[in-house]
């Protein structure tokens, strides 16, 4: 049995170092420099009064709600995530699966406020719909898939985080662990200047 633990946080250490940061261009960033650029830009962000949007499926959809809430409370800065069961089903219902995040994006939604995308897969519709809706709006974009190094996802956001994995165990813990490296930076950053 240690041998499994052993051998999952090995692979999980080759996975952070393997870890993909471009922009929408393809420039690649470096997965250091991806975090301090997304935590610039959030920082930006939210000095100007913007908010952050948080969009995602399963247990995406529980790293959305978790960082909204975590951005808000400990950064500071007006986030939030589309993932209330009545907006979902009555979206869903009305106009599709396909839209459940890019109708509220489209009405919630400012020039310069940022979305993170989370898609495991990097091939959910809805994401990808998501993030359509996000830039007709002037959003600024973040973006962070797995599995397959060329899934539609990874080439779409401003700053794109690929998580070399096919597994979703690997790839939404990394996803989640991005997300709070960036908010504690933003947190310390604040911190220092008080």
């Amino acid at each position: 049995m240690n041998t499994f633990a052993e051998n999952y946080y090995r692979n999980l250490t080759s996975i952070v170092n393997s870890i993909r940061a471009t922009t929408v261009e393809g420039k690649e960033l470096g997965f250091y420099n991806g975090i301090e650029k997304a935590g610039n830009l959030i920082k930006s962000c939210a000095d100007c009064g913007n908010k952050i949007m948080f969009i995602g499926n399963g247990a995406s959809a529980s790293i959305s709600s978790h960082m909204a809430t975590d951005f808000f409370k400990n950064g500071g800065i007006r986030a939030l995530a589309f993932n209330d069961s009545s907006l979902l089903t009555c979206i869903s219902n009305d106009f599709g699966y396909k839209y459940v995040f890019s109708k509220p994006i489209e009405s919630f939604a400012d020039n310069d406020d940022i979305v993170f995308a989370i898609s495991s897969s990097g091939e959910s519709e809805n994401i990808l719909e998501g993030v359509k809706a996000a830039r007709s709006r002037g959003c600024n974009i973040i973006t962070l898939s797995g599995f397959r190094e060329e899934n539609r996802l990874s080439t779409t956001g401003d700053i794109n985080f690929y998580v070399p994995s096919q597994k979703y165990g690997p790839v939404e813990v990394i996803h989640h662990s991005i997300c709070h490296c960036v908010l504690d930076m933003i947190v310390s950053f604040k911190n220092r200047q008080k």
